[in-house]
C-alpha cells in the first residue's frame, strides 16, 4: 500500500477520515507507523496529498494536504475474456495498478460458465480488488468495469462505436503481426481466455476491424500477458 485511499464515507468531519480494518491493519503490522508519521493519502476519484497519522488506538488520519494530480491514466479500453477467478483477482490488480480506467469483462465460448457464479465478481468485491490496485500505484480514479456475459451482441453492436477513431487490436497469437510499440493515440486491446479465441469469434472481431498481434512464440497466461502487452503498447505510462 503506498498511499492511504479514503472515500466520502470515511470522513467523519473536516479534515479527517476513520481507516477501515485492512488499512489499519496495515499501518500497525506491515508499516508500523507510529502516532505523528505524515502518510501520503488520496481521495477516492480526487487528489494526493499527506495525511496525520493519529494511531492504531484512534484508527484515522487528519488531511493535511489534497492538491497532487493523480497520475496519467492509460488511453486504452481493456476487454478482457472471464479468465479463472482466482487469476481474476491478479489479473484486476495489474491492470488497475498500470492506469487502465476503461475494463470489460467479456463472455467467450471457452470460458466455464461457473466462472460467472464466482463472488469475485459482486460489486463490492471488485471495488475492493480495483481499489488495492490504485493503492499500490499511488492511484485515486478508480477504473470502472462492465460484465458482458453475452459475446456476440457486444461485439455487434457496441464495439464499432466503442472502437470509431482507435487502434483496435486482438491479442491472438496464431496469423498475427507483432504487437506494436509506444502507441500515440486511444486504444481497445481484447485479450482471449485461457484456452484463445475460437475461430467464430476471432472472425467476429476482424468482422469489426480488429488486427491480430502477438508476442512472439511463446503463450503467456493472462495474468503475465496482460502487464506485458500494456507495458508495450503505451511504455512508462506515456
Amino acid at each position: 500500500m503506498n498511499i492511504v485511499l479514503f472515500d466520502e464515507a470515511q470522513q467523519t468531519e473536516d479534515g479527517f477520515f476513520t481507516l477501515t480494518q485492512r488499512q489499519s491493519q496495515h499501518f500497525s503490522s506491515v508499516v508500523k507507523a507510529k502516532p505523528g508519521d505524515s502518510i501520503r493519502i488520496g481521495q477516492l476519484n480526487g487528489k494526493i496529498g499527506q495525511g496525520l497519522y493519529l494511531g492504531n488506538e484512534e484508527k484515522r488520519m487528519q488531511i493535511m494536504s489534497l492538491n497532487e494530480a493523480p497520475p496519467s491514466a492509460l488511453p486504452l479500453t481493456l476487454v478482457l475474456a472471464l479468465p479463472r477467478p482466482n487469476m481474476l483477482k491478479r489479473t484486476l490488480l495489474n491492470i488497475a495498478s498500470m492506469g487502465v480506467k476503461d475494463i470489460v469483462i467479456l463472455n467467450s465460448a471457452k470460458v466455464e460458465k461457473s466462472y460467472w457464479q464466482s463472488p469475485i465478481l459482486k460489486y463490492e468485491n471488485l471495488q475492493t480488488i480495483l481499489k488495492e490496485g490504485l493503492e499500490q500505484a499511488k492511484d485515486t480514479i478508480l477504473p470502472s468495469i462492465q460484465l458482458v456475459p453475452r459475446f456476440r451482441p457486444f461485439v455487434e453492436d457496441l464495439i464499432p462505436t466503442m472502437s470509431a477513431g482507435k487502434h483496435c487490436l486482438l491479442a491472438h497469437p496464431y496469423d498475427a503481426e507483432t504487437c506494436p510499440v509506444a502507441l500515440t493515440g486511444d486504444s481497445i486491446l481484447v485479450i482471449g481466455p485461457e484456452g484463445g479465441w475460437n475461430e467464430f469469434e476471432v472472425g467476429k472481431w476482424r468482422e469489426v476491424g480488429f488486427k491480430q498481434v502477438h508476442l512472439g512464440e511463446r503463450i503467456l497466461k493472462v495474468e503475465t500477458a496482460v502487464p506485458v502487452l500494456l507495458s508495450r503498447l503505451y511504455p512508462a505510462g506515456l
